[in-house]
């Protein structure tokens, strides 16, 4: 019953954090100076076409109908035809664009928590001895690192210099490109579940149970991995679920910045051509899959750790 209870709940505060959210994005685009529609076409664009826009837009209804009608379409998933390229609707064009950005995430994640464990593994194991040192220092030296100072730097030596790996906006990078930009964009998550494993692990060190497993003959490996490792996960699934706005937010970013399709490229090309149903659309569907993923973190988190349940 008790994990019943908080999925219930996560469900709501998910679908109370959707709404605010929807609510938002109507406002921030209806409730700031200025035309819409002027914003749209452009100042020198005559009355008549403006008029005709804001009746497309709704934009010449009430505030509480034109919020009916947005509230509709959200749930619907019809928020109106594209304005840049008439006969397509919002909604495919983000469709359109959102595995890209879920493949680059969902690769990220995996190796974001992946690396950040082999990480903490051996800067808290019995394996490097001093070399444990320079394994703290570098995670946390990347954990400091902006991945917009990195990024560039790390494309220009790996992908451009060196020519190590493919470029990621490259459309014929295929898996390589995908993989080094989810590797740039893990780093940070890396970092973090590095630094929160390795402290998790060594206040495990001299648990009773490991005691016994080594008394039982099991070597280091088999303590660490098989015995410690699933213990300290319940706080390193935290740390995802934490990191995870951070996470498609720099995902965002890496999109632009490296020219990949994605729903950030989307946003930022709908914001700067004035597509007021893509962008609602976009920005929409992106705090949808951050929501998604949070609730989807706290429901495994819950699993892993008993005390959350009864919390």
């Amino acid at each position: 019953m008790g994990a019943l209870r908080l999925i219930g709940t996560r469900l709501g505060m998910a679908l109370l954090t959707m709404w605010l959210l929807s609510s938002a994005v109507f406002l921030s685009l209806r409730l700031l100076p200025g035309d819409p529609a002027a914003l749209v076409l452009g100042e020198l664009a005559e009355e008549q076409e403006r008029a005709a826009l804001r009746a497309k837009l709704h934009l010449d209804q009430p505030l509480a109908r034109q919020y009916a009608i947005f509230a509709r379409g959200v749930v619907t998933g019809d928020l109106g035809p594209s304005l840049r390229q008439p006969g397509v609707a919002a909604l495919d064009r983000v469709k359109e664009a959102l595995p890209p950005t879920a493949r680059l995430a969902g690769a990220a994640v995996g190796l974001g928590a992946l690396g950040g464990l082999a990480a903490a593994l051996l800067s808290a194991g019995p394996w490097l001895g001093r070399g444990r040192r320079r394994v703290e220092l570098a995670v946390i030296a990347l954990g400091a690192t902006p991945l917009l100072a990195l990024a560039p730097v790390a494309t220009y030596l790996l992908a451009v210099r060196w020519r190590l790996v493919p470029l990621p906006g490259d459309p014929a990078s295929g898996a390589g490109g995908l993989l080094f930009a989810a590797g740039l964009l893990a780093l940070p998550l890396g970092a973090q579940v590095a630094r929160i494993g390795r402290a998790a692990l060594l206040e495990l060190g001299r648990a009773q149970f490991l005691a016994v497993a080594r008394a039982k003959g099991a070597g280091p490996l088999r303590v660490w991995i098989l015995h410690a490792l699933p213990v300290a996960s319940a706080p390193v699934v935290a740390v995802v679920a934490t990191q995870l706005g951070a996470l498609l937010g720099g995902a965002v970013v890496l999109e632009r910045l490296f020219e990949r399709p994605g729903l950030g490229t989307l946003i930022l090309e709908a914001y700067g051509s004035r597509d007021l149903p893509v962008l609602e659309a976009a920005v929409v569907a992106s705090g949808g899959l951050f929501v998604v993923t949070q609730t989807a973190a706290a429901v495994v988190h819950a699993a892993i750790d008993p005390r959350v349940r009864s919390s």
